[in-house]
């Protein structure tokens, strides 16, 4: 009976304890110019019981009253503060210039127990989640060596860090990328990210680059992802694996969707220029190839494009051939085009605040609006923690307003991609032109962080607002951060394409030079399927298209989607071909079949191959065939053949291609300069001065 009284007693007293408790929030801010302070530390003093600020310099804990909370911050003197009988308790910290003349953050002692290390099973560390290196970073960055402290040099108020990498906040204070990277998965209890735009305001010039906020002390965050770190640092592509080589008595078929999209190129130029390592799987060598335009005629008859085909032998191999099949849209006077309605579809996030994004997005987009015509109507919606409508419908020859709106945006917030795309696609269907041009052009870096986030997910979405008939073109901004992987996505699954502006020169490339192909479709659903002939053809390999590839069966299927081709566009293939009767290392011997029996026809001796293409009319939906046949004969290189191929070998040699047969750098700039022929805009120049400088790397 005493007990049973004991235990009452101290349950009551227990409840009576945490009545008293309740939820105390604020927000902490600088007294200085009374910004608020992410990442603040908020303890209850005397208890480990914590919490950290967020963006918005806004905290929540338990706490009772008389109960003193501690709030400490880099580069702030530490403040106390009482909670009285209110719930709400804001506080202002002031500058600790002091503490701010020097601060040493250790690096990692390359000393170790040998006793302990049998028994030592070490946790998960953000190295080793992010598959050896900290969410996807080069370990050439990391400076120092083992045991020997790192040091980071504070004066004033400003932190000095390598301003070339973003900036890692711990517990408030700041680490190095070797510090981040040991970090222990299951200790960490926060992790939040500022755009450079944030970063700047709270940490000076060091954290315009952007900052990670992550915290192991206090209250754990519900649903902790610490992949937004991987995103945050790393730029993203899909995965390309070489296509191989085939043999043609077991697999004559070779079917793929067109691609006109040019974005890997100037992407990759953007990163030589900067004197960066290309990730291999930046490398699309039929972006590559398709981002320069040749010489291939007009369109002579009711189809919307010419097929133009060329053998030679192949420049960095003896025993092989090199088959190019070309494609020349029609071109079409900015007058002629019908009405366009589009819709601008602007990512305004805080991601977008480098000049290289939301800046360059404004004075590129002012290109395209000052060619507008009366006739054509523009809508912009911009995203961020929302998404919003900034102008309704406008003709064109207001383009002062619609300029004004441009002018007028700014970058702040999280990234409701889907709620964007979901918003523009109403309203281009809302204000729809029947035999229009009707498109959602999107600006972005890719960063989606905020709805329908995955790549999977916004396929889904993207296939579905392309049954309304409005067509989309993406547009990659920035760097550091891009997701290119999900604008191939959205541009592939959305009857579209797919540009990335580095600067104004492409920006005039896109909306100046090749504005008709840009926004008008002539012909959609585009697809190729070449026949090779077993006589003469032992095997072929398909250079790029690796994530174009469709089945046979799929060439014939309406329902199947394939890529778009615009006014003035040219699409350009290449395959390298295997002699019959040639032996090359590429090719390995296979077991012979017991059930089938590979027969060829005695037939089309000079044919080397037939090329089908399947196209849709714009606004239809049945499938129209064209046939080419290719003969055996060789020619000696033109101009652009010589051109493309030194494009595709330079491409193989950044994918690290096991099929350039060790061609050199040399041998490329050699061939890109054979080809150089007519350059009126500077574009093949550009080119070969890249390989020159990538020499040189």
């Amino acid at each position: 009976m005493k007990l049973l009284l004991q235990l009452s007693c101290f349950f009551l007293i227990s409840i009576c304890l945490n009545a008293q408790q309740r939820n105390i929030t604020g927000t902490v801010s600088s007294a200085t110019d009374g910004l608020p302070l992410p990442g603040v530390n908020v303890i209850i003093k005397g208890t480990s019981n914590g919490v950290q600020t967020d963006f918005d310099g806004y905290y929540s804990i338990y706490a009772q009253t008389g109960d003193v909370l501690v709030f400490s911050f880099l580069g702030m003197k530490e403040t106390t503060a009482i909670v009285a009988k209110t719930d709400e308790l804001n506080v202002s910290m002031i500058e600790d210039v002091e503490k701010l003349e020097e601060i040493v953050v250790c690096g990692f002692s390359s000393k170790s127990s040998h006793s302990n290390r049998s028994n030592f099973r070490p946790k998960p560390t953000l190295s080793s989640v992010f598959g050896g290196r900290a969410s996807g970073v080069n370990s050439a960055y990391l400076k120092g060596k083992p045991g020997v402290a790192s040091r980071v040099n504070v004066q004033s108020n400003s932190i000095s860090t390598n301003t070339r990498e973003p900036l890692f906040i711990l517990d408030g204070q700041p680490i190095t990328r070797g510090q981040l990277n040991s970090i222990q998965i299951n200790k960490i209890k926060h992790v939040e990210i500022l755009s450079p735009m944030q970063g700047k305001v709270l940490y000076n010039y060091e954290g315009s680059k952007g900052v990670a906020v992550l915290r192991t002390k206090g209250i754990r965050n519900n649903n902790v992802d610490v992949n937004i770190l991987n995103d945050f640092l790393n730029e993203s592509y899909t995965q390309i694996v070489d296509n191989p080589f085939k043999r043609s008595h077991l697999s004559p078929l070779s079917t793929f969707s067109i691609d006109v999209d040019k974005a890997s190129y100037s992407n990759i130029r953007r990163m030589l220029n900067n004197g960066q390592t290309v990730p291999k799987d930046a490398v699309r060598i039929e972006e590559m190839v398709n981002y320069f335009n040749y010489d291939y005629p007009q369109p002579q008859d009711e189809h919307p494009f010419s097929i133009n085909t060329e053998v030679i032998q192949t420049p960095w191999h003896q025993k092989t051939r090199l088959v190019r099949i070309g494609l020349q849209g029609k071109t079409y006077d900015n007058e002629e085009l019908p009405a366009s309605n589009l819709t601008f579809l602007i990512d305004v996030s805080g991601s977008m605040s480098s000049p290289n994004k939301l800046q360059l997005l404004k004075s590129a987009f002012k290109l395209l609006v000052n060619q507008l015509r009366d006739k054509d109507m523009v809508s912009i919606v911009v995203y961020a923690g929302a998404a919003g409508v900034v102008l309704e419908p406008t003709q064109g020859h207001k383009k002062n307003v619609i300029l004004k709106a441009l002018d007028n945006l700014e970058a702040g917030g999280s990234t409701a991609g889907g709620a964007g795309i979901q918003l523009a696609y109403h309203l281009a269907e809302k204000h729809f032109k029947k035999g229009g041009n009707n498109r959602v052009i999107l600006a972005t870096d890719g960063d989606f962080n905020v709805g329908a986030s995955s790549d999977s997910d916004m396929q889904t979405l993207i296939e579905e607002k392309r049954k309304s008939g409005v067509f989309l073109s993406v547009l990659g901004f920035g760097y550091g951060n891009y997701k290119d992987s999900k604008l191939e996505t959205l541009a592939d699954k959305g009857n579209g394409n797919h540009a990335y502006i580095d600067n104004m020169q492409e920006a005039q490339k896109v909306f100046g030079k090749e504005f008709g192909g840009t926004l008008f479709t002539i012909a959609k659903d585009v697809k190729i399927q070449v026949e090779f002939n077993p006589k003469k053809v032992q095997a072929y390999r398909l250079i790029g298209y690796e994530n174009r590839l469709l089945a046979a069966e799929d060439f014939i299927d309406d329902t199947k989607d394939a890529g778009e081709l615009g006014s003035g566009h040219t699409v350009t293939a290449l395959y390298e071909i295997i002699p019959v009767g040639v032996e090359v290392d590429y090719l390995k011997d296979i077991p012979r079949l017991k059930y089938t029996t590979n027969l060829t026809s005695d037939k089309y001796h000079d044919e080397l191959f037939t090329v089908k293409f399947r196209y849709k009319k714009p606004d239809e939906s049945k499938s129209i065939e064209m046939i080419h046949i290719q003969n055996s004969n060789l020619s000696e290189p033109s101009e652009d053949m010589n051109f493309v191929s030194a494009i595709a070998l330079f491409g193989m040699r950044l994918r690290a291609s096991k099929y350039d047969n060790n061609a050199t750098i040399e041998d490329i700039i050699r061939l890109a300069n054979s080809g150089r022929g007519k350059d009126d805009d500077g574009y093949r120049a550009e080119f070969i001065r890249l390989l020159e400088s990538y020499e040189h790397l």
